[in-house]
């Protein structure tokens, strides 16, 4: 998501709208993988037979590591880009008019 944020802001993209764009272009590959992951886990994580004592916790741990995960990835992740790059867009934000260097020669 990042390098795709990136990209469209080395093709002029506004900050705000590469964020958006990224994270909704990136939204369901995301999402997609995190639930295939995770419900490949399921059964492991309702199985009752020999040796579920030791896989039911672990399924459940990485399930839940997968799910929030996610969220970080797709809610976090573009905030804290957008905390960590307003700087870059403040200093890209020039005046029209340039600014001159007071006139010295003027007061001599």
């Amino acid at each position: 998501m990042i390098s795709y944020i990136r990209s469209l802001r080395e093709g002029g993209v506004g900050l705000d709208e590469a964020i958006r764009d990224g994270a909704l272009t990136r939204l369901r590959p995301v999402l997609m993988t995190a639930l295939v992951a995770s419900l490949g886990f399921i059964p492991m994580a309702i199985a009752t037979g020999t040796g579920a004592e030791v896989q039911r916790p672990l399924a459940t741990v990485v399930i839940g590591g997968i799910l929030s995960s996610t969220l970080l990835t797709l809610l976090v992740l573009p905030i804290l880009y957008r905390l960590a790059h307003r700087p870059d867009e403040e200093d890209e934000d020039v005046s029209a008019e340039p600014s001159h260097p007071p006139d010295v020669s003027a007061s001599a």
